[in-house]
């Protein structure tokens, strides 16, 4: 609260008029309120306005401010009264608060201080373990980095020093490392009270599990740590060793949990071990697992069937060929402008396989298999061209060209007709266009995929489900080329419902999803997206 001095030109005079004013926060800023005006005021006036005004704290306690224009001298000799060079205010060491702040705020919601103060605090040290916690926690939340980013960059930027009650100086990248090291061994605890306390908090169900693998690698030798191997590597880095990563999230995308394997590990072999994992720390239940084609194996799926589950997964293209026949039929039925379904049975089989395509890809796939079409045509009609004239007369060079033509070429090879014949002239190239495989080449442009639903069985919802998780984009990923895909409901879900509004029918899904459609006549999913790697 202050004194505002309005200046006016009347009558060939400068007159100053007074009005009281109030600084008030509002939602668009800090704005400026009159409260009255005050007109001229002269010198013992303005003195008595100047005394009167006053500031409330939030406990209503009055304290008097002295506030004078800068035009007015103080009154001498008054102790309270302080003159600012404003020309020497500088602002030191600012700091990030409102994220820091906001992220402690979700910890303990979760009730994640008490759980460490209980699991990690049983020792006496310079921090308490459970902050240290709490300091990595919400450095994962805000600006993700090293330990040692951390130490150096992030934690003196920020408020958390204050927040967490930590003396200066005592938070180092060793500290952060042994800290990890501290809540490894509560691992399983800590996914439990994660699933409790965010299933209390926002009513979370975890009856549907996403299922992938990654890979991290380290350029070191890592000569202690038995589980660093080469193997293959998401990070495009063979030349390192590695772990591999199994993380199980819900249809939320929250995590629930999570394990490392050997880096030479397969990715179908991890699936039995998490399956018997998920059991010994949350129980036997109806799940659904959703997992893309790397992890699909016969095995795999008894494995699945075999504990009254169901699955949603990633057809192997090995498999697709039974389907041939019914990509060439015209009955598809259009749900959306571009999306067109088509349910397939399969005869003696448990399981229905629901097509879905859309057209909206139709013309970059064209361009795409075009492109690679051109450039396999003129590589051979290049070879042809050098072994006509006699520049290339040894069959195994022959060979070793038109294998390397056929490798730089593989989402066009299968069309194609290829092969080294002997003539009267000699060794000769032929080739030509397979027309019933170039048929079905137009056909499954339009970006194709399925969904495998159990006789009886809805599989809609849940694929509606994860598809919306997953904002438009494919269930499962997709592999970079054309995809044609299929998707599998399996029997021991079809009678199962959910206690959601509909039902959660029981899903096996094989082929990545594409696009989502969504009918009210048809037991075709809700939904199909794409998601490249």
């Amino acid at each position: 609260m202050f004194l505002r001095a309005n200046l006016r030109h009347k009558d060939g005079k400068d007159h100053t008029y007074w009005s009281l004013v109030e600084t008030v926060r509002t939602p668009d800023g800090p704005r400026q309120k009159t409260l009255c005006y005050l007109g001229e005021l002269n010198s013992s006036a303005q003195a008595r306005w100047l005394r009167t005004v006053e500031v409330f704290n939030e406990q209503g306690e009055a304290q008097q401010l002295k506030l004078f224009p800068s035009h007015v001298a103080p009154p001498p000799g008054d102790p309270q009264v302080a003159r600012v060079l404003l020309h020497k205010v500088r602002l030191e060491r600012t700091r990030q608060f409102g994220s820091c702040f906001l992220g402690l705020e979700l910890w303990k919601r979760l009730e994640l201080d008490r759980f460490f103060e209980q699991t990690v605090d049983g020792e006496a040290a310079d921090v308490p373990w459970s902050r240290v916690a709490a300091l990595l926690a919400i450095n994962r939340l805000c600006a993700p980095g090293s330990e040692l980013a951390i130490e150096q960059r992030w934690y003196p930027s920020t408020a958390l020093d204050d927040l967490l009650e930590i003396e200066d100086g005592k938070i180092n990248d060793t500290r952060l490392y042994r800290c990890l090291d501290r809540i490894l061994p509560h691992k399983t605890k800590l996914e439990r009270h994660l699933k409790d306390r965010y299933g209390a908090l926002f009513g979370a169900e975890f009856d549907v599990l996403l299922y992938d693998l990654t890979s991290t690698y380290v350029e070191g030798a890592a000569e202690k740590n038995p589980m660093v191997r080469r193997g293959y590597s998401r990070d495009h880095r063979p030349d390192c060793e590695q772990l591999v990563i199994a993380l199980i999230v819900n249809n939320e995308g929250f995590p629930f949990s999570y394990e490392t394997f050997d880096g030479n590990r397969a990715d179908v072999s991890t699936m039995e071990t998490m399956l018997r994992m998920v059991e010994r720390k949350y129980g036997k239940a109806r799940r659904i697992w959703v997992f893309d084609r790397g992890i699909v194996s016969e095995e795999n799926l008894a494995a699945i069937r075999k504990r009254d589950g169901q699955y949603l997964t990633g057809t192997p293209r090995s498999q697709m060929k039974q389907l041939e026949a019914e990509l060439l039929r015209d009955d598809w039925t259009r749900v959306r402008p571009e999306v067109e379904v088509k349910k397939v049975a399969i005869p003696q089989g448990e399981e229905t396989y629901i097509l879905c395509r859309t057209s909206g890809r139709q013309e970059k796939e064209k361009a795409i298999r075009n492109r690679f079409s051109n450039s396999m045509e003129k590589a051979l009609q290049g070879l042809e061209k050098t072994i006509v004239a006699g520049r290339l007369k040894d069959r195994n060079k022959m060979e070793r060209r038109l294998g390397k033509i056929q490798a730089r070429h593989p989402s066009v090879n299968d069309l194609y007709d290829v092969a080294l014949r002997d003539t009267a002239e000699g060794v000769r190239l032929f080739w030509q266009i397979k027309e019933d495989r170039k048929k079905l080449a137009r056909i499954t442009r339009r970006r194709l995929s399925a969904a495998h639903q159990s006789q009886g069985g809805n599989g809609g919802r849940v694929v509606g489900e994860v598809h919306a998780v997953d904002g438009g984009r494919s269930v499962v990923p997709c592999i970079k080329e054309p995809a044609v895909g299929s998707a599998f409901v399996s029997p021991v879900g079809a009678t199962r419902q959910s206690s959601r509004d509909g039902g959660i029918p029981g899903l096996r899904v094989v082929g990545h999803a594409q696009t989502l459609a969504e009918t009210s006549t048809s037991d075709c999913p809700k939904a199909i997206g794409e998601r490249g790697r």
